[in-house]
């Protein structure tokens, strides 16, 4: 399987304590259900299960399973910003600039968004 999968695994499990889904304390799915909720191997999913314990999001509770850290989403959250920050916005710069847009066009279109508002 592509290595990639298991990354948006982790990334959508972020997802989930950035949204609340998942709090400080909560248990995270098992390797099987993860697995199951992805439609991967058991494999895949432990990858990107093991990728949150990595950066400190979860810990292990020996007998358990894996459990989400105090301060996981601030921590999801300061590295979101700065990816958006330094990869995201050059990018949407850099298309703005080949597009002829202007300062003034880009700044709207950020203002209002695709939906009518940001």
């Amino acid at each position: 399987m592509d290595d990639k999968v298991y990354v948006a695994i982790a990334r959508e499990l972020e997802d989930d304590i950035l949204s609340g889904v998942l709090r400080a304390g909560d248990a995270v799915p098992s390797t099987h259900q993860a697995a199951e909720r992805f439609s991967v191997n058991p494999a895949t999913a432990a990858r990107g299960v093991t990728l949150l314990f990595e950066r400190g999001l979860l810990e292990k509770r020996r007998g358990v399973g894996l459990f989400v850290t105090e301060g996981a989403r601030d921590a999801v959250w300061e590295r979101r910003r700065s990816e958006f920050r330094e990869k995201a916005i050059p990018a949407v710069v850099a298309e703005a600039q080949k597009l002829g847009v202007s300062r003034q066009e880009l700044l709207a279109m950020l203002l209002t968004g695709p939906a009518g508002r940001l």
